[in-house]
């Protein structure tokens, strides 16, 4: 009996100690972060910003990936009144880099006259991007444009012969012609003598 009230102190003396310098485990939990990044738009240094400007029959206007609507696709849309951070001018001054989240590097390229600079501020010169290249080469089937173009035969071009050369008639005086006498002269002159021998037999007749 004495041995079992020894061992139950040992026990509780022993436990409350335990129990004393015991503390839990400090657990931590950490929230996940989104992985996703959230595009913020931010101004350039010069702060410069420019709006597109109020018109009813141009709602919007496109933006392309260059200074060109020839040369670069349009990535997307900027609507009227639109403020946006301007970068740069293009180097003949006719478009304006802009911020333009959601495509490569977040820039833009939008025409300098449908956009009004709301926030003055200096807008360097920027060099444009190189031009795209094209996906494919179109190239056409040999098989199926020998069935719809006809083929041209290559014929020789008649040889050029030159003309004789051209003679110009020349007049020559005959000087032996001065001695003549006139032919008119000379039928006059018969008529003449014709009509005064008619003249003479006539009055003689009489």
């Amino acid at each position: 009996m004495y041995k079992f009230k020894l061992f139950v102190f040992m026990f509780l003396m022993f436990g409350g100690i335990g129990f004393a310098f015991y503390s839990p485990l400090q657990t931590s939990v950490h929230a996940q972060q989104p992985t996703g990044s959230v595009p913020t738009v931010t101004g350039t240094p010069s702060g410069a910003i420019v709006a597109l400007y109020l018109d009813e029959n141009r709602p919007q206007e496109n933006v392309y990936s260059g200074p060109s609507s020839y040369l670069y696709p349009a990535v997307g849309l900027l609507l009227a009144g639109q403020e946006v951070p301007a970068y740069g001018y293009s180097e003949d001054k006719d478009w304006i880099q802009i911020y333009y989240p959601g495509v490569p590097n977040s820039v833009a390229w939008v025409y300098a006259p449908f956009v009004k600079v709301v926030k003055a501020g200096e807008l360097p010169i920027l060099r444009a991007p190189s031009t795209p290249t094209p996906g494919s080469t179109p190239t056409i089937d040999p098989t199926l444009a020998a069935a719809f173009i006809d083929p041209v035969t290559p014929t020789r071009l008649p040889t050029f012969t030159p003309p004789a050369p051209l003679e110009i008639v020349t007049f020559v005086d005959d000087a032996s012609a001065a001695n003549r006498i006139p032919l008119g002269l000379l039928i006059f002159g018969l008529g003449f003598i014709g009509g005064l021998g008619a003249l003479i037999s006539f009055l003689r007749g009489r």
